[in-house]
């Protein structure tokens, strides 16, 4: 589900912690590490229920309209309550699973965020189309899910603002829980119960394997890590960069150094974007700097020690 880039990130904040409480524990931190990692898990099953939060809804709204049906209704639940896509998620037993095995309510108790979501889908133009459909197709189910997710749900401040207040972690991996999740509704086949993916986030893989090695080094070498950078830094002492940009030139200057799988521009442009979203307009131009002469100087002195394909 993450990337290499979005476990670096969870590394650099991790790091960003222990250096500026110097009373830290590495211990702590890599527990913290893992913590945020497997808390991805855990905003994915929270958006897979709120899905089903709205079907259920939807299924709510459906009955309470068929004992209305001499009163106008503003708005036609029913083809949604019938949704092919949304049924199968709702209904899926290892969700369902999960849910009541980690105790996940909080839509119970915050339905206002179900109320409000699901009213946009209604009142949208998007949906009235759906809506005068004798019967969707699969195809058509699956596209009004995904228009539901992609251009009302993401974008919404109000949901962001409650996904940040629910855990500290999150807001940093919604962006790439959104993204998966769009992924798998895209392949999901209700005949097919194991196309709704629900595979744990495991330690054992070499991914974050890497990323608690990358947390070790930079703690372990953070002085001679620091000694790296002085020298290099032109006009700028080393004393007044930035903690964050320093943070990201001594990870990536770790990678350099014990990590000779990695092919050194591949390490280059990962912290220059990571600096584009994370710190200063300038930073990315500023490490960008660092890390281009830092490699070279490495280069010179026979320090790259690097291996495998990909690192011309």
């Amino acid at each position: 589900m993450l990337t290499r880039r979005h476990l670096r990130i969870k590394v650099m904040q991790s790091l960003y912690s222990f250096l500026q409480n110097r009373e830290g524990n590495l211990a702590n931190e890599v527990n913290f590490f893992k913590k945020s990692y497997l808390n991805t898990f855990s905003l994915y099953l929270a958006l897979l229920a709120f899905l089903k939060s709205i079907y259920e809804h939807a299924l709510d709204q459906t009955d309470l309209q068929k004992g209305l049906r001499s009163i106008s209704t503003p708005f036609n639940s029913a083809p949604l309550a019938g949704n092919k896509i949304l049924q199968f998620i709702a209904n899926h037993p290892t969700l369902i699973n999960y849910i009541k095995k980690r105790k996940i309510k909080f839509w119970e108790l915050d339905f206002d965020y179900v109320k409000s979501n699901f009213k946009a889908l209604m009142e949208s133009e998007k949906f009235q189309a759906y809506a005068q459909k004798e019967s969707p197709s699969l195809d058509e189910d699956r596209e009004i899910i995904t228009f539901f997710f992609k251009e009302i749900v993401a974008p919404s401040d109000n949901f962001y603002d409650y996904i940040e207040d629910k855990e500290l972690t999150w807001i940093d991996d919604l962006p790439v829980v959104n993204t998966f999740l769009l992924k798998i509704l895209h392949k999901v086949d209700p005949q097919d119960i194991n196309s709704l993916y629900f595979s744990e986030m495991n330690f054992g893989e070499e991914d974050p394997q890497f990323a608690i090695e990358l947390l070790e080094k930079v703690v372990e070498n953070n002085d001679t890590l620091q000694e790296e950078i002085v020298g290099r830094t032109p006009n700028w002492d080393s004393d007044r960069i930035a903690l964050l940009d320093a943070i990201m030139i001594k990870m990536a200057i770790a990678e350099l150094l014990f990590f000779p799988s990695i092919p050194p521009k591949v390490t280059m442009n990962e912290y220059i974007e990571i600096s584009k979203d994370y710190s200063t307009p300038k930073s990315n131009i500023f490490i960008n700097g660092i890390l281009d002469k830092t490699i070279k100087d490495f280069q010179d002195s026979g320090r790259l020690n690097k291996s495998g394909r990909g690192l011309i």
